[in-house]
């Protein structure tokens, strides 16, 4: 962490967070024609990570290991809560089953790839927020 402190890095991540949440809704908004309170907590979890990839490894990680390192983590991430609010709680937010090499119905090849292609932008996205916060707090 920077020497801004705790309080400025916690606001950079609610930010990015907010950010993933509305971004994620609004794929979904666009694709499916609907989305649930749970994708925005989702896409919030998954652009903090997802952007942040670069900075959990110890040298610099190439773009496309970080897109496809975000996408596998996107792919887990809708595996989990799929398991949740799907299969256990019963509220069919998704159903894959249709898919050609679908997994419980709750991921498939095709949103993997989906979320491969989603990550690069993901990962831009959050350098370019990060480093507006930092900037604007440096102020």
């Amino acid at each position: 962490m920077r020497s801004d402190g705790f309080a400025a890095e916690l606001i950079r991540a609610l930010v990015i967070f907010l950010a993933g949440g509305f971004i994620y809704g609004a794929i979904e908004l666009i694709y499916r024609g609907h989305t649930h309170p749970s994708m925005f907590v989702l896409g919030g979890i998954c652009l903090l990570w997802v952007g942040g990839i670069g900075r959990f490894f110890p040298r610099p990680v190439p773009l496309w290991v970080q897109v496809l390192v975000g996408g596998a983590f996107i792919t887990c991430a809708e595996f989990v809560c799929g398991l949740v609010y799907n299969v256990w709680l019963g509220m069919k937010v998704w159903d894959y089953s249709k898919l050609p090499g679908n997994i419980m119905g709750q991921i498939c090849p095709t949103f993997f790839f989906s979320w491969v292609a989603i990550s690069l932008p993901a990962v831009l996205v959050e350098g370019v927020f990060r480093s507006a916060l930092t900037r604007s707090n440096e102020s």
